[in-house]
């Protein structure tokens, strides 16, 4: 049984997990990085998306070789409102992630093998090489969460080539105007070139269910409705992401094993309301790659209290939620979506950010509810 040793091992090599070992590789040299990825490629086959505001500066640089494609601008289609935002957009690859980590010089990789056991001072392989390790981070995913109430966000997404462009000069990331079905229905459409895009079917629903070939036939039929002929499908993606709508992140963590530092989505380290990974994925890098206490057991408690805090100063994102998911019918969601849209640009990319003030709330909340208020009332003080 062949044996090495490291001193922080991630185990999975995602997004999360991806973008830790960069930051870590950055800021501490001296140290021996191992990443542990079960696929024949590191972060799968995804599509990262967010807005350049969403983090720093520091931010910007650690994320900069994952960006493939960027945009100034993007637009949203509703029933009674179409609008342009004047903000840069971005997306994230995984092929991007995989290159990066792949360049990366001392990084000790360990791909294509599934983790057996993992404790938090070994690790071992299902080929039986054992790890030794001084900590070991948890970047495996999402993962059955009783403690937490969850909606869900699925999509299908076909990445395609047109027979001629499609007209977009940037992205449209979200078109309700289809016809609703299965909660909140909208399509994101992603212009890579003049000729290519990322179509996807998007539901905010109650359950999980997620037909794809259903959706992928939607999506071209999407297509087909705006003008656009397909020449080839490039490549497509799914998905079935959480949406936090309450629940108890204590006893979420605590049943999680102690001395192993969890991460990324598995730690609850997502917008609520969006879903969005990216700017928690890279906040979460750089607060790990700066702490001074990097032993296993330092990093465990510092990744749980990180998580912990992120999860109590989002409480309004949840409430909204609960609105949306327990207030709204399933085919009226749209509607607290198209008022939201209306708002003041700059609360939006705050909201996107997770950084709405308290005078943001107060402008989400007032007017005319776009859902009764009686549901609305019972839903926000619902406990659960």
């Amino acid at each position: 049984m062949a044996s090495s040793r490291i001193d922080i091992l991630i185990v999975g090599g995602g997004l999360s997990g991806g973008l830790i070992a960069l930051a870590l590789a950055a800021k501490r040299p001296d140290l021996r990085i191992g990443i542990v990825e079960s696929g024949a490629r590191f972060g799968g086959n995804h599509t990262w998306s967010s807005f350049e505001s969403d983090v720093g500066a520091e931010g910007r640089a650690l994320a900069a070789p994952l960006i493939a494609h960027r945009w100034a601008d993007y637009a949203v289609r509703f029933p009674a409102l179409g609008r342009r935002f004047n903000a840069p957009y971005q997306s994230a690859t995984s092929d991007r992630l995989h290159d990066a980590l792949c360049a990366l010089p001392g990084l000790t990789r360990f791909m294509g093998v599934p983790v057996a056991t993992v404790s938090p001072h070994a690790v071992t392989l299902a080929d039986q090489r054992r790890i030794d390790v001084g900590a070991v981070l948890d970047a495996r995913g999402q993962r059955a969460a009783p403690h937490l109430r969850l909606g869900f966000q699925k999509f299908v997404g076909l990445e395609v080539e047109l027979e001629q462009p499609h007209g977009l000069s940037g992205p449209i990331i979200m078109d309700a105007t289809v016809d609703q079905l299965d909660g909140y229905r909208f399509v994101y459409t992603l212009p890579f070139t003049p000729a290519t895009a990322l179509i996807e079917d998007t539901y905010y629903a109650d359950g999980d269910a997620l037909d794809r070939a259903a959706v992928a036939a939607r999506v071209r039929a999407y297509a087909a409705a705006q003008g656009w002929r397909i020449a080839r499908v490039l490549r497509d993606e799914d998905g079935v992401l959480p949406i936090a709508i309450g629940g108890d992140i204590r006893a979420h963590l605590a049943a999680l094993p102690a001395g192993i530092a969890p991460v990324g989505m598995a730690a609850g380290l997502f917008h609520p309301v969006t879903g969005y990974s990216f700017p928690d994925a890279v906040r979460l890098a750089l607060h790990i790659a700066g702490l001074s206490d990097l032993t296993g057991a330092a990093i465990d408690r510092a990744a749980r209290a990180y998580a912990i805090a992120r999860w109590e100063e989002r409480g309004f994102y949840r409430m909204l939620n609960k609105m949306l998911f327990k207030a709204a019918l399933p085919g009226e969601r749209w509607r607290v979506l198209q008022r939201f849209y209306g708002l003041d640009e700059a609360l939006v990319a705050r909201f996107y950010a997770g950084h709405s003030n308290a005078l943001d709330k107060i402008r989400i909340l007032t007017g005319k509810p776009p859902v009764p208020l009686g549901r609305a009332i019972r839903a926000v003080m619902d406990a659960s």
